[in-house]
């Protein structure tokens, strides 16, 4: 069984949510309900659940405030929210799972077995650690980003991140420091991450910073020359945006 504890100020959500964990993940056990920042950081402390289902605004304050009074974080969260675009993205960048109300039966169970499959408490608390650093900090400051590799979690800052390169399904990501990571998440799901950083994609198996671009070569049919040494090909009708890019750029 997982034992867990849902954190949500409005009793017909609870009721909702509970309804859901009974008809789909009957294998998890609701150990208690709390309607705030308060009384779920005691309900937490008193049944130390293995999984928190957790509202974003609550009368008392957040949810992210609730993770900040917490001394030690040795439990999953899967936030349950209406929030905006800005704090999704954020649930992203940390790898944590989060469920749009109204909450699908599809989300819940994906979510609920992402936390069976979870083995490393080390890597509950990074996320959380780095989901706090990005809500805190200013909207426009580029953030802190989770990298799951096979033997290691990799907390990664998203201005030292030159360029990504698609491998199949894998995504191989190089930076101005530090040797390339690949991880098992497509290229398209990182350039949803990454495009409001100032990445653009010249080619479907290329992602890049164009804070990096060393030059635009006209020959070969053109290809981008970054400060690494890569050389990046531009697809055809990526072409005209691309240059458009470049020619505002003060190389």
């Amino acid at each position: 069984m997982i034992r867990s504890i849902i954190i949500e100020d409005e009793l017909k959500s609870r009721d909702v949510l509970k309804s859901l964990l009974e008809r789909y993940c009957s294998y998890v056990e609701v150990l208690a309900e709390a309607e705030g920042v308060a009384d779920g950081i005691g309900k937490i402390k008193k049944h130390k659940p293995d999984v928190i289902f957790l509202d974003i605004q609550m009368p008392d304050g957040s949810g992210f405030r609730l993770l900040e009074k917490l001394d030690k974080i040795d439990f999953d969260v899967i936030f349950t929210t209406a929030f905006d675009q800005y704090a999704i993205r954020a649930f992203k960048y940390s790898a944590l799972d989060y469920l749009l109300k109204p909450i699908s039966p599809d989300d819940l169970i994906n979510a609920v077995e992402k936390v069976r499959k979870r083995k490393l408490d080390k890597q509950i608390n990074q996320n959380i650690e780095v989901l706090l650093g990005n809500i805190n900090k200013p909207e426009k400051e580029p953030p802190k980003i989770i990298l799951s590799t096979s033997d290691k979690i990799h907390v990664v800052d998203v201005n030292n991140i030159i360029r990504c390169e698609s491998d199949n399904y894998y995504t191989r990501f190089f930076f101005r420091e530090g040797a390339p990571i690949l991880i098992s998440k497509t290229l398209k799901e990182n350039e949803e991450l990454l495009s409001d950083h100032n990445f653009i994609r010249p080619h479907k198996s290329h992602l890049i910073n164009i804070n990096y671009i060393k030059a635009f070569l006209r020959i070969d049919n053109g290809y981008i020359q970054m400060t690494d040494g890569s050389k990046i090909p531009v697809s055809r009708r990526k072409r005209e945006k691309i240059m458009e890019i470049i020619n505002h750029l003060q190389i």
